[in-house]
């Protein structure tokens, strides 16, 4: 395969195609177990058996093509990435991985190129969390990894993901049989956008990810008291939204001394009126570090900070954990394949760690794996604005190609 412009513009065709698959007519937002996620795993779906691959839905929700090796029932080399999205998403994030791994196998079935091993394409469920507000439970499950809390997490609408499942066509009492066999997997290999600015600056149009951070997602509620905005002086207020405010601040002033990253994406107060003093204030944190002794400093120290705050302003906190992963090291025998591959397209085989999380992270359990990230201009993700060119898909794609037309299992 060659990373020629129309190329480029093939990947580009299905990921127009698929974002438009979405609950907005105005922009692109497909969640987890929704009408949409079904509509793209169909669309999805028919490109796979197009490229010569058997098809199946598991239990997870988690769409997997299969394109046997020269022989019955060998092993397989997993590509894939996710095809839910965040709320007004770009059309790159998941879906990239998704279709450059299809159009890789439907390469080798053009020219009835089987290997002795198989290849699974996988399109995950839902890696985002925006739903229900814990990520990565397709991968979780493909690990053999989900726990029984996580299926009784809510959407804002008050549906568990037990019942969201169920309404998707699965029981989630089923959902072990999602879980794959050590032996059954070789690794597990994502193209991805970066969703950073290193390979812009560095005009590199593809590179191989060293790792990923390691994080940690909390919601955090914040008790005060109600009370009429005219008539209760300001040093005899349980403000909990102007507690919350100061706790915000010190999550971000720590971060930075701690050389973490740290956001509070979501905050809500109630009771949401202009006259009352808000006694009530949820907001998350989402802390992530390439180094896990990191990132637990420096959630230690935040604790404590929102503590003393807390105590001074008189307000009672309550913290839970919505999600924790520890960072996750690509498979070092993985990178020099990766590396070896974009060597032979003549390009430079810079490396890079992942800020952002992805469902590689969560298959370390079962498999190894690794990364191709792409460039992506201004770095920007998660957005409307989100953009690779068809040059640096085409480039990718290419990488891809080679690497899986010369792999070789950890062993050689």
């Amino acid at each position: 395969m060659q990373p020629t412009p129309e190329l480029g513009e093939a990947i580009d065709r299905r990921l127009q195609q698929l974002a438009s698959i979405s609950s907005s007519p105005d922009h692109l937002t497909r969640l987890a177990f929704t009408p949409e996620m079904a509509r793209a795993n169909t669309l999805v779906e028919g490109w796979m058996r197009d490229a010569g691959m058997t098809t199946r839905l598991d239990a997870a929700g988690n769409l997997i093509g299969r394109y046997d090796g020269d022989r019955p029932g060998l092993p397989a080399l997993v590509l894939g990435s996710h095809l839910d999205t965040v709320e007004n998403a770009g059309r790159f994030d998941g879906m990239l991985g998704v279709v450059t791994a299809i159009l890789c196998v439907e390469q080798f079935n053009n020219r009835s190129y089987r290997f002795p091993f198989a290849i699974e394409v996988v399109a995950f469920g839902d890696e985002e969390g925006v739903r229900f507000g814990t990520s990565v439970l397709g991968s979780l499950a493909f690990s053999g990894s989900v726990s029984r809390e996580r299926l009784a997490l809510r959407d804002g609408g008050g549906q568990t993901v037990e019942a969201a499942i169920g309404a998707f066509g699965h029981d989630s009492a089923s959902l072990y049989l999602a879980a794959r066999k050590k032996d059954d997997v070789l690794a597990y290999v994502e193209v991805h956008i970066e969703q950073g600015p290193v390979l812009e600056t560095q005009d590199a149009p593809v590179a191989c990810v060293s790792g990923i951070f390691g994080s940690t997602r909390l919601s955090m509620e914040i008790s005060g008291y109600a009370g009429h905005a005219g008539t209760t002086p300001m040093a005899m207020r349980r403000d909990a939204l102007a507690g919350a405010a100061e706790m915000i601040l010190a999550t971000e002033t720590l971060a930075q001394a701690h050389g973490v990253v740290a956001t509070v994406g979501k905050i809500s107060a109630l009771p949401s009126a202009i006259n009352v003093i808000p006694d009530l204030v949820r907001f998350t944190i989402d802390a992530r570090a390439l180094k896990d002794e990191d990132r637990a400093d420096y959630l230690g120290a935040l604790r404590g900070q929102i503590g003393e705050i807390a105590a001074r302003r008189s307000l009672s906190v309550s913290e839970t954990i919505l999600s924790e992963g520890s960072s996750a090291p690509c498979a070092e025998w993985l990178q020099n394949q990766i590396r070896s591959a974009i060597e032979r397209k003549g390009l430079s085989p810079v490396t890079i760690p992942s800020g952002a999380g992805h469902d590689g992270a969560m298959l370390t359990s079962l498999t190894d794996f690794g990364m191709i990230f792409v460039r992506c201009r201004g770095g920007v993700s998660h957005h409307p604005d989100e953009f690779a060119s068809h040059s640096d898909m085409a480039a990718a794609a290419d990488v891809l190609y080679d690497f899986v037309a010369n792999f070789k299992g950890e062993d050689g």
